[in-house]
């Protein structure tokens, strides 16, 4: 199951809390262990957040199956590369590890999923096992209809813009009437030191986007353009409930901190007044 769309993180949890049930109804060791086992690919934020919540839900929902226990539960994590959340620098990266263990998950470093049939799991370290559940994160790579397109393309296949959210050529011509922003978007990082091409991420989408609409309206009326110019604030990422890793303006935050940051920033990203009072309250009674 892939992780992308908010019909996959449904398909996610409606498949553990299924899976769980299924395990509280059968005294069969080796089929229990397979319906528990749980494994994502991928260490970057969408894996981390995707791997800690789902753990923290599934946790949650045994007190419902006296049948089974913690320890029945089995987690695990595959990435690639040496450490994961590496755009947050590697003691968060660690922290993170750490904490993710310390709960009982497990977190395979410098690992590959070499194979995956019929629910049985190969990994290129020689472990091999059964997991009925396998949830893909790793990897992200803009929209394949683009390629389809003739639109100039930068080297990963984004289409290629400039500041100003048009689009332009290999040699930097704009293409009339033509304009970009978000994820499918290669937009110079104008802010020193924060790299080639902005990140693929909602802080700067939301901002492409409202800067996109004022400089289409510049155009329309004849008037000078504005690049786009954005600091990146910080990241935050969720580890459950309670629990979190935050990076802001040089400030690193841990634990309950991190994870009232992480809420709190997304609350006020949420559309409408109405909106934010409904979630604030949804959270508060949750409680």
């Amino acid at each position: 199951i892939g992780f992308k769309y908010v019909e996959e993180a449904s398909a996610v949890r409606n498949r553990v809390l299924g899976r769980i049930a299924r395990a509280a109804t059968t005294t069969d060791p080796d089929l229990r262990k397979r319906l528990l086992t749980f494994v994502f690919v991928g260490g970057g934020f969408a894996g981390v957040e995707a791997f800690a919540e789902t753990e923290d839900m599934a946790r949650a929902a045994l007190r419902y199956y006296p049948e089974l226990s913690d320890e029945d539960l089995h987690f695990v994590m595959v990435e690639a590369m040496g450490r994961i959340l590496p755009e947050m620098g590697p003691d968060m990266g660690d922290y993170t590890v750490k904490e993710l263990e310390r709960r009982g998950m497990r977190v395979l470093l410098e690992t590959r999923l070499e194979g995956c049939e019929n629910g049985h799991v190969k990994l290129s370290n020689g472990e091999e096992f059964e997991a009925d559940t396998v949830v893909w994160t790793a990897g992200v790579k803009p929209a394949p209809v683009l390629a389809e397109s003739d639109l100039p393309l930068g080297p990963k296949g984004h289409v290629s813009a400039s500041a100003t959210l048009q689009v332009v050529t290999e040699d930097g011509e704009v293409v009339p009437g033509v304009w970009a922003a978000g994820d499918c978007a290669q937009v110079p990082n104008l802010v020193e030191g924060e790299g080639d091409w902005c990140a693929p991420s909602a802080q700067h989408a939301v901002r492409q986007a409202r800067h996109l609409g004022a400089n289409l309206a510049a155009h329309l009326a004849g008037r000078d353009l504005k690049q786009y110019k954005h600091k990146h604030l910080g990241l935050v990422a969720s580890l459950g409930l309670n629990k979190g890793v935050a990076s802001t303006m040089g400030i690193k935050l841990r634990g309950w901190p991190a994870w009232v940051m992480h809420r709190t920033y997304h609350l006020l990203q949420i559309p409408t007044f109405n909106r934010k009072a409904r979630v604030a309250l949804d959270w508060t009674t949750a409680l």
